[in-house]
């Protein structure tokens, strides 16, 4: 989750990226929380810790090429090439907080602690895996850069912020029909194409080397992802059999304001709680109010992206990866995949759905009518990653940099993020100490007295909370960055008249609806 490493062609098949890994890496841990079905074929021991000299940038220094999760994607370089002042595509919500710079070789050092240790208990009893798809899902729907190729070529720090970020299902529905007729039914029904594969499952429709033919191809990237983008599609289909809209426009409409529904009302709440979701949006008028803090962005029709959400708070999600997932339990022993495994068997995309990897959603989310268990917990929110992230295969990386905790903790560095502790001062929370974030080496003077932003927010969570959802700082970063957002676009269902409300048949109750809901609808 954050910002993406490379940004998604109209069409054709995109590089690997970071979320690649996230999604394939998500995809292998349901085995180790339930019970051990799935081996820990993923599992990979942390780089080895150096002691850190007073200064230098070892890294640097060696001439590495930056790209897994250290990359520049257009406009996320703004504050240290254009300046901190500077909005565009990205921005900078704290803006006079100085960049925090430690050296190196201290970050390498925190990031060889932060490896999940064996047999400590790591799941989160309170937040199923499937929200960590779903956050991906909702990033890339919030990240697609649409700009006209020509225009990024001329505006490499994307000063001008062409395409704004919105929750406009972007990926699912591409450019329309008129410029994107691959990915409709023909005949102008307003339909998506779903297919029956080759496997004799429901799939994405699919080019000859095996890339899904839809609006951003990061949401083929992983086996877990692709199928998420899939229910979206059939949700939006069965909104126009049921009748409940009569034209591809109805049916947006519908979708795009239950997605959105679901993200105020189910993802935040899971992963930020219910009193910060209260104190940002009030739920007594109709349409409800937002208030606003500390995101202000200075041109409200086209809101930049913060880089403190971008390349810190919403980066949260990389702790909740498991090593491999329980996908349904039709045989015996029960289906489950390895982040990366033999090919074939893992959960990498851009290829036809294999039928035994075809995901019962009920072992994801809570759906009505279905059983609770067995169910893959995310992991804990807290600064800890699962050992696959720490050894990312040749397919992902091409450099000597092969820990993604290290990858994110420079490029927070190279982007000019501010310190944890100037972050929290800034927003009226009381700092944690480098002594109670258990920083490597607190008193070293490279640090000092400070911490990355990063890594600040997922030991406050932990510290705060138990790792069960976000801390103060944290959490309140992505609820008013993801409701900004939400707010700015006058066409979301914040701003509808009369109020939108789910009802049924797509939810159970008036008021009632929650991705199981979604999940049940689609599937009927």
């Amino acid at each position: 989750m954050g910002i993406p490493d490379s940004v998604a062609p109209d069409s054709g098949r995109d590089p690997i990226t970071r979320r690649g890994v996230l999604g394939a890496t998500a995809a292998g841990a349901a085995a180790v929380a339930l019970g051990g079905t799935l081996p820990e074929t993923a599992s990979a021991a942390p780089p080895a810790a150096r002691t850190p000299a007073a200064g230098g940038d070892l890294r640097a220094a060696a001439g590495v090429p930056w790209k897994h999760a250290v990359g520049d994607p257009r406009g996320s370089e703004i504050a240290t090439k254009a300046g901190r002042d500077k909005e565009g595509r990205f921005g900078v919500m704290f803006k006079d907080a100085e960049p925090f710079t430690p050296p190196d070789d201290l970050l390498h050092s925190l990031a060889v602690v932060m490896s999940e240790p064996a047999g400590a208990p790591l799941d989160n009893p309170d937040i199923p895996a499937g929200f960590t798809f779903l956050g991906q899902f909702i990033d890339h729907d919030m990240t697609l850069d649409r700009t006209p190729l020509s225009a990024q070529q001329t505006d490499p720090l994307a000063l001008t912020n062409f395409d704004t970020p919105s929750f406009d299902l972007g990926s699912l529905y591409g450019r329309g029909p008129a410029a994107d007729p691959e990915i409709y039914e023909p005949g102008g029904s307003g339909r998506l194409r779903v297919v029956r594969n080759a496997n004799g499952v429901d799939d994405l429709p699919r080019r000859t080397d095996g890339s899904a033919i839809i609006g951003d191809g990061r949401n083929d990237e992983n086996l877990i992802v692709s199928q998420l983008h899939l229910l979206f599609a059939k949700f939006h289909n069965r909104c126009l059999a049921t009748g409940l809209a009569t034209n591809l426009a109805e049916a947006q409409q519908l979708t795009r304001w239950h997605f959105q529904w679901v993200i105020v009302h189910d993802f935040l709440p899971h992963v930020a709680g219910p009193a910060t979701m209260a104190r940002f949006l009030g739920g007594g008028g109709a349409p409800p109010s937002f208030r606003r803090e500390f995101y202000k962005p200075r041109n409200p029709n086209r809101p930049m992206m913060p880089i403190e959400y971008s390349v810190a708070a919403y980066r949260f999600g990389h702790s909740m990866i498991r090593p491999g997932y329980l996908l349904n339990a039709r045989t015996t022993p029960p289906a489950a995949a390895p982040i990366f495994g033999a090919e074939g068997s893992d959960l990498r995309g851009s290829r036809p759905l294999p039928a035994r990897l075809e995901i019962d959603w009920q072992h994801f989310f809570a759906v009505p009518g279905k059983p609770a268990t067995p169910r893959n917990q995310a992991r804990l929110i807290d600064a800890k990653l699962s050992a696959p992230l720490f050894n990312l295969p040749p397919t992902v990386v091409s450099d000597a940099v092969t820990s993604l905790a290290e990858r994110n903790l420079l490029r927070g560095k190279r982007l000019g993020l501010p310190a944890g502790q100037d972050v929290a001062s800034r927003m009226g929370v009381p700092p944690l100490t480098n002594v109670e974030l258990d920083l490597p080496y607190p008193a070293h003077p490279g640090w000092q007295g400070k911490a990355p932003l990063w890594f600040y927010l997922l030991r406050e969570s932990e510290l705060e909370h138990g790792g069960r959802r976000l801390g103060p700082v944290g959490g309140r970063i992505v609820t008013e960055v993801i409701l900004g957002i939400l707010d700015a676009d006058r066409g979301s269902y914040l701003h509808a008249k009369p109020a939108f409300s789910p009802k049924p048949p797509i939810a159970p109750a008036p008021g009632e609806f929650h991705m199981g809901d979604l999940v049940a609808f689609a599937s009927q």
